[in-house]
């Protein structure tokens, strides 16, 4: 058994940089490997072996540890100096490539000299700029501009069952982030970067003036590497199996750079000054290797398309070296390549998907063209592309399972009637148009059929997303079962010519199934109430497993003015992640939409048994998302229920629940604030409060109550910590041990309020804050009870 070293190192600082967060997994398969190797290797080669991987895996864990302290240590002295979201002015320097982003085009700048309030700040940093003004001139790496910006920390969103936003975020490298309100061009950047840039834009131009509107954004994903379709599509597209096609991804990139070699060796050849001195093959490698790089970065260097830039030209300067191509060896300079220039790497999921598919072409590609073709008795034609459209396919699985809640088993068809027309057809296509800008005709009558062909993409992908028997629900594999299907692959391509090669991967399937049970325990824990306050930034979400085994939520966030969906980004995922297909009761604490906004995403799915509802929204004629979320419960069979029926003390899954107010019925003379729903949740001696966004009036009605009837182990603080909320006599009166804040990191409104914070600490009350420490969860067996927090 061959192991190539250069693909050994290169997995190893990859997974090096996971060791932060998953440890045990990755040094149980390190070991695991070992073991393997050491059975089918001489001992010499072996120790070798071993010895790059643990400095490759050493040498990964300690570049990312020095990049995320890096990134926290500029963080934190930018904090001290503007703390929170102001408006600061000063001068940029653009350092990232400006891209789409829904009706904004994002930018990374170098701030080296702001003033946020009326502080200066004394540390460099970058951030990241939204500009929604389209009539401005396009901004280029290299130029300089002065801003004016609203600017706060990013909103990591840290929940226990959800991915750690940090390594993204130490990726991007803003520790700031914002709109901004006005900005002017000092100074023109130049060079390469620039170059690259100021042709992206002409080229976003020419797409958005020449292709329809509804095919636009998808020439813009497939030849600029921007992902702004619409929501309908992009479902699509994901559903069908079929999103790498309007990605540049790596075959987009390996297409392109390898179709051009062709076009200039066969060009250089008929030159006969250049050809009788210069091999003309070995000329167009080497301008191949350039292009390779060129084109990644035009398109937006994704993690895939920088992979297979590496990999295409390592493979081409073989050629030019007049030496074997050899694609293990290729795939792990690139991954030695992406780790070395981007430590975090891997966590860059398209990056990941990228390695995946191309180890499933050359793992499974081969044998499942045999079958296909023998077998099954497949025309060639057929064979070749159906085996490395399934190969790809199922070494992706495991972690587009972390994606999506279906695997769309249609996807193999799907790819094999889009891919023709996206790779042959569209791509070709929306590359010329690119250059025939000076041809006005020309442009359009490109522009006109590469839209066809793309509908036609578009019409596949909304055709086999629709058939739901095309696709399976699958939970999303946990870090154990991920490391367990790794070894897997691993074993397959070590034991090649072993007779027991079935046998342990058929026992590493059953292990992986096996560890279905425990994830399903975690997720639902029985005899013990475990309430999740999750981080949806400004805004307010709780999980609540109850002691059966069933579940409820109180409330689900929602950012306003942000194009973040807390739903499909927090609460699905978490409830994907805890096995949860059903609620038995949602509460919507009153109508506003940071309590609301994450719901519609966030419940897809979701069988829900009742939905609480003060009533006031509807009273009052709210629309919108708020209307569309009791039209869709009604639809559903879902009983939508009023304050009248249900004031008083209910039995809900093992746990008591008392609705505290708004009793008798909302007041139509009060603001949905002080008609919050209060509820009073008991397990055994325990007890917790929430409080919605109750102020000081319906806290006064509260009040009234008889005593001990508001008394709690744990406070929901109520409106985010505002000042309006929490009186000294109110704390008083439940004399809470911990109390939790829900707030966001960017909110406009100071939340929480100092003297707020003054109140609980003065009553001894120990204080949790999302935006500072995350999800935070509480968890007790009727006597017992502990809090902590995802940070």
């Amino acid at each position: 058994m061959y192991v190539d070293p250069v693909l050994a190192v290169g997995l190893a600082m990859t997974c090096g940089a996971l060791l932060r967060h998953h440890a045990v997994e990755v040094l149980a398969l390190t070991a695991a490997v070992a073991c393997l190797v050491c059975v089918h290797v001489t001992k010499g080669k072996a120790l070798l072996l071993m010895s790059l991987v643990v400095l490759g895996l050493g040498g990964g864990w300690l570049r990312a540890h020095r990049a995320i302290v890096a990134h926290e240590d500029v963080l934190a002295r930018v904090e001290e100096d503007a703390p929170g979201l102001q408006r600061c002015d000063g001068t940029a320097r653009v350092v990232g490539s400006p891209a789409r982003v829904g009706g904004s085009m994002r930018w990374l700048g170098e701030v080296t000299d702001a003033s946020c309030g009326e502080r200066a700040i004394r540390t460099p940093f970058h951030a990241s700029f939204y500009d929604t003004d389209a009539s401005g001139e396009p901004l280029a790496r290299g130029d300089r501009v002065a801003f004016v910006a609203q600017l706060g920390p990013p909103e990591r969103l840290t929940n226990f069952d959800t991915s750690d936003p940090l390594p993204a975020e130490v990726r991007r490298g803003a520790v700031r982030s914002g709109g901004l309100l006005d900005r002017r061009l000092l100074a023109r950047g130049r060079g390469p970067p620039a170059w690259i840039d100021r042709a992206r834009a002409a080229v976003r131009v020419r797409i958005d003036a020449t292709f329809p509107a509804d095919t636009a954004p998808m020439a813009r994903a497939m030849v600029l590497g921007e992902n702004d379709l619409t929501p309908d599509d992009g479902a699509a597209f994901r559903g069908s199996g079929l999103s790498h096609l309007l990605a540049v991804s790596g075959m987009h990139l390996v297409l392109v750079v390898l179709g051009l070699t062709r076009i200039l060796r066969a060009l250089f050849i008929r030159i006969e000054p250049l050809s009788a001195r210069i091999d003309a093959g070995r000329l167009a490698d080497a301008v191949g290797i350039v292009v390779s790089f060129v084109y990644a970065d035009f398109a937006g260097s994704s993690g895939s398309a920088l992979r297979a830039a590496w990999m295409t030209s390592v493979l081409l300067l073989a050629r030019l070296l007049v030496r074997r191509g050899d694609g293990a060896r290729a795939l792990g300079f690139s991954i030695v390549g992406m780790a070395w220039l981007d430590p975090l790497v891997a966590y860059d999921l398209s990056f990941v998907l990228s390695v995946l598919a191309t180890a499933g072409l050359f793992v499974f590609r081969p044998a499942m063209a045999d079958v296909f073709a023998g077998a099954l008795r497949l025309p060639g034609k057929l064979a070749q592309p159906l085996a490395a459209t399934l190969g790809a396919t199922v070494a992706c699985a495991p972690v587009t399972s972390l994606l999506s809640t279906t695997l769309p088993l249609g996807g193999v068809l799907a790819n094999l009637l889009a891919v023709p027309v996206g790779e042959i057809v569209s791509l070709p296509l929306c590359l010329v148009h690119a250059l025939l800008a000076p041809l006005p005709m020309a442009e359009r009558g490109c522009a006109w059929v590469a839209s066809l062909a793309l509908a036609t993409v578009r019409g596949i992908a909304r055709l086999f997303a629709r058939i739901g028997w095309l696709s399976i629900d699958v939970p999303p594999a946990t870090s154990a079962q991920l490391a367990v299907l790794a070894f897997a692959f691993l074993a397959w391509v070590f034991l090649q010519r072993s007779s027991r090669r079935l046998v342990v991967v058929a026992a590493c399937l059953a292990l992986c199934l096996a560890l279905e049970i425990p994830a399903r325990r975690e997720g639902a824990p029985s005899g013990k109430l475990r309430i999740t306050f999750l981080d949806v930034g400004q805004g307010d979400a709780a999980l609540i497993d109850l002691p059966n085994g069933e579940a409820m939520m109180i409330d689900g966030g929602g950012i306003v003015g942000s194009p973040v969906d807390v739903g499909a980004r927090v609460i699905a995922p978490t409830l994907r992640a805890r096995r949860r297909e059903a609620l038995a009761l949602v509460v919507l604490s009153h109508p506003h939409p940071d309590h609301f906004g994450g719901l519609p995403t966030g419940l897809d799915g979701i069988a829900v048994g009742a939905l609480w509802d003060t009533g006031q929204g509807e009273r009052e004629g709210t629309g919108g998302a708020y209307a569309a979320l009791l039209r869709t419960a009604r639809a559903h069979g879902t009983s939508v229920q009023r304050p009248e029926s249900l004031c008083g003390v209910h039995a809900i899954g093992g746990v008591t629940v008392e609705v505290l107010a708004p009793c008798p019925e909302a007041s139509a003379d009060r603001g949905p604030n002080d008609n919050s729903f209060v509820l009073r949740i008991g397990y055994g001696s325990r007890h917790i409060l929430f409080t919605g966004d109750a102020e000081r009036e319906e806290e006064g009605d509260l009040l009234r109550l008889p005593a001990g009837a508001l008394r709690a182990d744990v406070l929901k603080v109520g409106h985010h910590g505002s000042r309006t909320s929490t009186s000294r006599t109110f704390v008083a009166a439940i004399r809470p041990q911990w109390a939790v804040i829900s707030a966001g990191a960017r909110n406009r409104f100071g939340h929480p309020a100092g003297v707020t914070l003054a109140t609980l600490h003065d009553a001894g009350v120990r204080t949790y804050r999302t935006d500072r420490d995350g999800a935070i969860v509480v968890e007790t067996d009727g006597r017992s009870l502990s809090v902590m927090s995802a940070e």
